[in-house]
């Protein structure tokens, strides 16, 4: 695979990535998004996710801070993205940690069309109807084959399945990936994992055709950006802006060398 044509065209096309997400993490994921030379729009408010949506390349949403109200938005959001056609991440963040967060995740799948979804080993397993349990937003051990899941999971639900860890997979009906760039580091910052789902989304918006490959791209180029940043400081908090400007800073050299992309 050609990563670095994936970046590239993130940064010619500049897709607008709508965001409902995590309120913790939200300046984050924007400005990975900006970073990587996308745009973000962060609008939840229910007057106007329809129309943001219709200008938009990609929606991603994000239940890690979730409401019942904030649900309804992203319910609205999703249905005008389906209608654009626009791909749509769903980040199940804490999926597995509370009956309402199960809820919910499985609501939004029904109400519209997602694309892509997107969560650490726990939160897809429990997605894909295993019982287990999401340590808070902090994946907890899964015995089975991860990729055997997320397989499972695309070939169910008819999409792209992302499972973030040591390890990401990317899973869709037909073909499996293995990313095995990224840093310990990375698991240690508040955000990593949001800030992951918007890069999918970036790169999903300026790739809609290729979708699986789009979205193992993304992880990839993020990934090597989290390994140049680690080099270059000691603790999470230097990390985290390292980490920003290695997103902007990325080359073809550093993406060609680096990448670790694997069937």
């Amino acid at each position: 695979m050609d990563v670095y044509s994936f970046l590239e065209a993130v940064r010619q096309k500049k897709p607008l990535v709508h965001h409902l997400t995590n309120w913790v993490t939200i300046y984050d994921c924007a400005q990975v998004v900006k970073s990587l030379g996308a745009s973000p729009v962060m609008a939840h408010a229910p007057e106007e996710v329809a129309d943001m949506a219709g200008l938009s390349s990609a929606l991603v949403l994000n239940i890690g801070t979730l409401t019942s109200e904030f649900i309804e938005s992203m319910k609205i959001a999703a249905r005008a993205a389906n209608k654009k056609g626009i791909p749509v991440v769903l980040d199940v963040c804490g999926a597995g940690a509370t009956t309402f967060r199960d809820q919910k995740s499985f609501e939004l799948l029904k109400s519209a069309r997602v694309e892509i979804i997107k969560g650490n080993a726990s939160e897809v397993a429990r997605i894909a109807g295993r019982d287990v349990r999401t340590r808070g937003v902090d994946a907890a051990a899964v015995r089975e084959d991860l990729g055997e899941i997320a397989s499972l999971l695309a070939n169910e639900r008819d999409c792209v399945v992302a499972v973030t860890g040591e390890e990401d997979i990317v899973a869709d009906p037909r073909s499996v990936f293995v990313v095995r760039n990224g840093h310990e580091m990375m698991a240690r910052v508040v955000g990593t994992g949001c800030m992951a789902a918007s890069v999918i989304g970036a790169f999903a918006g300026a790739s809609p055709d290729r979708l699986s490959e789009a979205a193992a791209a993304g992880l990839a180029c993020y990934g090597i950006a989290g390994e140049l940043a680690a080099e270059e400081c000691a603790g999470p908090a230097a990390f985290k802006e390292r980490l920003m400007d290695r997103v902007f800073q990325l080359t073809a050299d550093d993406v060609v060398t680096l990448q670790k992309v694997s069937p």
